[in-house]
């Protein structure tokens, strides 16, 4: 069986609208929903809302869409298609990651990210920080 995992597009709004809506509407919707993220998962008892809110974060500032995904199977004569996550590393590696780096990490990367957004000039890079920021608090892959 051989696998291919294919990045799918998405149907994402063109860059003005984007920008007009970072610029009325993402910059203070961000920093509230950045805000309130890292502490929920300070808290650790709200750790997946403020997970579920991050990932989010890229959509409520610029409108873009997280990535997608698509794994193409052969299984004998036929192809079949199906929409997949990338494999994640452990519950335990990923747990001790969050309370001995993720929790203060986050919040750095997610102030840095934030202020990267509202030069508008770095804004993509920004957005690119924020698509990783699961990543850094708690080693979730995309």
């Amino acid at each position: 069986m051989t696998n291919i995992v294919v990045q799918q597009p998405s149907q994402e709004p063109g860059c003005l609208v984007q920008a007009l809506w970072f610029l009325f509407v993402g910059w203070w919707l961000g920093g509230l929903l950045v805000a309130a993220a890292w502490f929920f998962n300070a808290t650790i008892i709200l750790l997946p809302l403020g997970m579920a809110i991050l990932n989010n974060i890229p959509k409520a500032l610029a409108l873009q869409d997280p990535l997608k995904y698509a794994t193409i199977a052969q299984q004998g004569n036929a192809a079949v298609v199906m929409q997949a996550d990338l494999p994640q590393h452990g519950f335990l590696l990923r747990a001790a990651f969050f309370l001995l780096v993720g929790w203060w990490w986050s919040g750095l990367w997610l102030g840095v990210a934030y202020a990267l957004c509202a030069t508008l000039i770095l804004m993509p890079v920004g957005l690119a920080m924020f698509r990783l920021t699961p990543a850094m608090t708690t080693l979730r892959r995309y």
